[in-house]
């Protein structure tokens, strides 16, 4: 598969200055970025194709050549000695001057797990999310809640405060980097030398080497614990959707940055009440003298029971609209209402007696039924009630 040019991944041209090429290639790994993707491989390759391209684009040398060679200025004909995009250790170790001295990680809350400390460094290993299912009622769901979740995870181990080592004796600077997490390789070739960037094998980009470990931890810098988690859910939240609490996943081995805990919103079935999206629906059973003479009766809602008047003559299928008692946007203002389904009853196991007087009025000219041309059918009425 040839490889797309590298103006065109950038989105810029030709004549485009080296603070263009730059603001062009951060606005791209922003949008690439795989904190903001989390398992999508097609916005993974287009991350690393960013990073190749800018690392062409960025040096004049590289530049001038690719200009005139294109592509095959880095192939293995030409000595380039390039093998397509760099890897993920190394465009984060490469290109964080782009982004500032925190790297990637101050653009996406210190989720990527890769914020770096001096001279390159990068702390453990990044600890995995976390996923809990919360039910919560109508009632909670209406106003929001704060929930006290009991948390089974990897916390930090308090023996060595999260570095994996036995005291701080037990800890030495990496020879092999001298510290910096980061080892520099010149490569002479047909073009000229290529330095490259690459985290240090010996210490996996921490600058450090833990001689003896610690015994409660075994050198993790984490034991499977408990933790306490308070959790804050807004109103309006729905069956299905995800919330993300960063930094309250599993913790990091050896002082690495937490995961995140994932809640998933399920919803307790209410006994008398259905959700619709913003609304709320209620099935309202009346007899057939209420129907006919009018009636004031009590329905249930969210937050208790509203009163609504039964006009006499009301036909089964009547729809009412209480106004504001459904559900609040997340995050907006608008607000559902409750829909309440008028249901006729029809008696299902009369007396003698009942039987006598309903074959009497049936004979009534007002028991026969007569509809009003004008009158909306009940899909029509459904359709405009949540309209």
């Amino acid at each position: 598969m040839s490889k797309r040019d590298f103006y065109e991944i950038l989105g810029v041209n030709k004549s485009a200055s080296a603070d263009e090429i730059k603001k062009a290639y951060r606005k791209t790994a922003m949008q690439y970025h795989p904190d903001r993707n989390p398992g999508d491989k097609a916005a993974e390759e287009k991350f690393k194709e960013a990073a190749e391209a800018y690392e062409v684009l960025s040096d004049a040398d590289k530049k001038a050549k690719y200009d005139r060679f294109g592509h095959q200025a880095f192939g293995p004909g030409m000595g380039g000695g390039r093998s397509g995009a760099p890897n993920m250790d190394d465009i984060f170790s490469q290109f964080g001057d782009i982004f500032g001295d925190e790297g990637f990680g101050s653009f996406f809350g210190g989720g990527g797990g890769r914020s770096r400390g001096g001279g390159g460094r990068q702390r453990g290993q990044r600890g995995s999310n976390l996923r809990i299912k919360m039910k919560l009622t109508f009632e909670e769901i209406a106003k929001g809640v704060t929930k006290n979740v009991k948390v089974k995870k990897n916390v930090i181990c308090t023996t060595c405060a999260g570095s994996g080592a036995k005291d701080k004796n037990s800890v030495q600077t990496c020879q092999t980097c001298g510290g910096n997490g980061q080892v520099k390789r010149v490569t002479n070739t047909f073009l000229g030398q290529m330095q490259t960037v690459t985290t240090c094998p010996t210490c996996n980009g921490e600058g450090q080497i833990v001689t003896a470990k610690c015994g409660s931890c075994r050198g993790e810098g984490r034991v499977f614990g408990e933790e306490t988690i308070s959790i804050d859910i807004p109103a309006g939240v729905q069956e299905g959707m995800q919330l993300s609490m960063s930094g309250k996943g599993n913790a990091g081995e050896r002082g690495g940055m937490a995961g995140d805990l994932i809640i998933q919103i399920e919803e307790e079935a209410h006994a008398e009440l259905v959700r619709d999206g913003l609304n709320v629906a209620y099935d309202l059973h009346i007899s057939f003298p209420d129907a006919a003479f009018g009636t004031n009766v009590e329905v249930p809602t969210i937050d208790g029971r509203a009163k609504i008047k039964i006009p006499a003559g009301t036909q089964s299928g009547k729809i009412f609209r209480l106004k504001g008692k459904g559900f609040p946007e997340v995050q907006g203002y608008a607000k559902g209402d409750q829909l309440v389904y008028v249901n006729v009853w029809t008696p299902q196991d009369l007396t003698g007696e009942e039987k006598a007087i309903l074959e009497k009025l049936n004979n009534s000219n007002n028991f026969k039924p007569k509809p009003d041309k004008n009158n909306k059918s009940f899909f029509e009425r459904v359709k405009e009630a949540f309209n």
